[in-house]
């Protein structure tokens, strides 16, 4: 079955562009699992723009589904996370300046790193994934640290697409397709995320080797106008359809 992680953190944006307590993450997460999402994450950023520590402890107390902890590879996070060991943690690159993240981990340039910052989250029972792009190299570097999930870039093919440039954005899922079974035979779990929407996530959800996709601003945005729950409910209908 191809898993939806629904991302939160822009509900956090909107609350805390007002200092209100609304919209609720927590309440939001809820509403996701009602709709058939299979997991939750909430990226805690270094400078706290929208997800805060506060929402961590209550989504860890008041969540059902697995929560996947979105964060820089930075000591203060892996002691929030050793704190509270979600189900999972994903390692992301993170810049102050950025709108979203940009871009995937450089595994490849800083093995060691890497490799001691997992060991203790892989002792505490965390499932530890890498955001990376497809380059083989980053996948191989994964697997050889120990990474049990890396999960696939899939900004570059939504932007492609958004902007009409059909070839290229044909080759970028070409590439996709490759790092998703390259990294399969390397023994990884594969994920794929960021600037899926109804209208990309369907050959992204066809490649097989793919078993979670992780979305959040789309669906938000969305909610908008349809509601969160159908939403979900949408995305999940359009993910069945070429993975029943």
């Amino acid at each position: 079955m191809l898993r939806l992680g629904v991302n939160i953190d822009h509900v956090a944006t909107i609350r805390n562009a007002r200092g209100t307590p609304w919209p609720d993450p927590l309440r939001a997460a809820q509403l996701a699992e009602q709709a058939g999402a299979d997991g939750i994450t909430a990226h805690l950023r270094e400078d706290r723009r929208h997800i805060t520590d506060a929402d961590i402890d209550r989504l860890m107390q008041g969540l059902k589904l697995p929560l996947n902890l979105e964060m820089a590879a930075t000591a203060e996070m892996q002691q929030i996370a050793l704190r509270h060991r979600p189900h999972a943690v994903c390692l992301v690159p993170e810049k102050r300046e950025e709108r979203t993240t940009e871009g995937g981990l450089d595994v490849a340039g800083n093995e060691a790193f890497f490799r001691d910052f997992i060991a203790p989250l892989r002792e505490a029972g965390c499932r530890v994934s890498l955001f990376i792009g497809h380059e083989q190299t980053q996948i191989e570097a994964a697997a050889r640290i120990g990474a049990a999930v890396v999960e696939l870039h899939t900004g570059a093919y939504c932007d492609l697409d958004t902007e009409g440039r059909l070839p290229e954005r044909d080759a970028e899922l070409a590439a996709l397709r490759r790092a998703a079974a390259q990294a399969q035979l390397l023994g990884l779990e594969v994920h794929a995320g960021h600037g899926l929407t109804f209208d990309t996530v369907g050959p992204i959800a066809a490649i097989p080797e793919f078993r979670e996709l992780n979305i959040g601003h789309f669906l938000i945005a969305e909610s908008v106008f349809m509601g969160l729950g159908a939403a979900i409910t949408e995305m999940r209908r359009c993910m069945d359809a070429v993975r029943p």
